[in-house]
């Protein structure tokens, strides 16, 4: 039977790389039901034309014209602005992906889990930004989460029924492209340098999450979300090879981990298929040839993003929102050449401290429009701390 699939963020990493598989399958095994995007016309346009999507929405809608320009004689409905993006969500579909990066995912997420259908959440802020009011949302609706991160994918693969018997949750971390670096040579990198990660091919926003650590900081909060887990049981280990992608503890010291190449087409294939298994078109491990795989400590000296997301996760209340918005926030500020590399983490961690005098700090928002308040707010407390630099 024909599995129907929307695309929430087609145009990012994780977008494509779903597209890639749905392209590689036999041709009635999955129908595109919508497919959505921040402001990439060319790229969804292309993708519109390739794959018949039923509708297709655009966040910007001042690109409103080129788009329809585009597709016009097409026959596929287009809509513009979050509202849009939001019916994009609400489409009847057997599996969403929910690949829309950053906070900007919350609500159009939100509203897909309300369907009750399987969700491939590759969003973390979603959990970060407001886990409890998204798991409530979860369970009320009979939603499936299955985790599309690579590290939060390997432990839900792992992950025995008795979860009673789970020691700790152990997430690898590839270390990012300064791994080795001095805290001396991290006050010089440039943009370039945080943006070619040894590894992964990603985005612009999460490498300069991984290069920084924070990306690992982000999936430990959402990690004790999904698995309900508290901070102490959940570690980090650094493992450059990135072939082992997580791995679960028990009690009786036994150790199960998930391996496979550094390809986000298998967790993507893994959530696609759940609870069958897919053909996926990666490169197969050759153990043979493997040189060695190595781990070691994260150094949050270094990299204080880590300290300062597992501190929020701590915290509770309103901290992970705080943290997530000023990291949007900085990073975008980086990328703009505006602050250096280890002010992203100076950044958040003023944002945190200023918010952490609220009385309110403690109280986790209670609702969406909650979130998005305090998100602008912890922005808005990034930019008075980059202008008073």
């Amino acid at each position: 039977m024909t599995k129907r699939i929307t695309v929430l963020g087609s145009t990012g990493s994780i977008g494509k790389n779903t597209l890639d598989i749905v392209r590689r399958a036999a041709p009635d095994t999955y129908k595109i039901v919508a497919l959505t995007a921040n402001q990439s016309v060319n790229k969804i346009a292309d993708q519109a034309l390739e794959f018949r999507p039923e509708f297709v929405a655009l966040a910007d809608a001042s690109k409103a014209s080129d788009l329809n320009a585009k597709l016009v004689g097409s026959g596929i409905e287009t809509g513009f602005g979050l509202e849009a993006v939001i019916e994009a969500a609400r489409r009847s579909t057997d599996f969403t992906m929910a690949a829309i990066i950053g906070s900007a995912g919350l609500e159009p997420t939100l509203a897909a889990v309300g369907q009750g259908h399987h969700i491939g959440l590759a969003n973390k802020e979603c959990l970060v930004c407001a886990g409890e009011t998204f798991m409530a949302a979860v369970r009320q609706s009979g939603a499936t989460l299955l985790p599309v991160d690579s590290e939060h994918n390997a432990i839900f693969q792992v992950l025995e029924d008795d979860v009673k018997g789970v020691r700790r949750l152990i997430l690898t971390a590839s270390g990012g492209p300064f791994r080795e670096a001095s805290l001396e040579r991290l006050q010089s990198v440039s943009l370039e340098d945080a943006l070619k990660h040894p590894v992964w091919s990603m985005g612009a926003k999460i490498s300069i999450d991984s290069a920084t650590l924070m990306n690992k900081g982000l999936e430990l909060i959402e990690a004790s979300w999904l698995f309900d887990r508290p901070s102490a049981e959940i570690d980090v280990i650094v493992h450059p090879q990135s072939i082992i992608h997580s791995m679960v503890e028990y009690i009786d010291g036994s150790v199960l981990a998930q391996l496979g190449s550094p390809d986000m087409r298998t967790p993507i294939a893994y959530s696609m298929g759940w609870p069958s298994r897919i053909e996926a078109p990666v490169e197969r491990l050759d153990f043979a040839k493997l040189s060695g795989l190595t781990f070691f400590e994260p150094d949050t000296v270094k990299f204080p993003a880590l300290r300062l997301a597992r501190e929020a996760l701590e915290a509770g209340g309103q901290a992970p929102c705080v943290l997530n918005a000023a990291n949007e926030q900085a990073v975008a500020a980086f990328l703009e050449r505006r602050i250096p590399f280890l002010g992203i983490a100076r950044a958040v961690e003023a944002a945190l401290e200023a918010h952490a005098k609220g009385r309110e700090f403690t109280v986790a928002p209670e609702h969406v429009k909650a979130v998005i308040a305090l998100d602008h707010a912890a922005r808005a407390t990034v930019d008075e701390h980059i202008v008073n630099l």
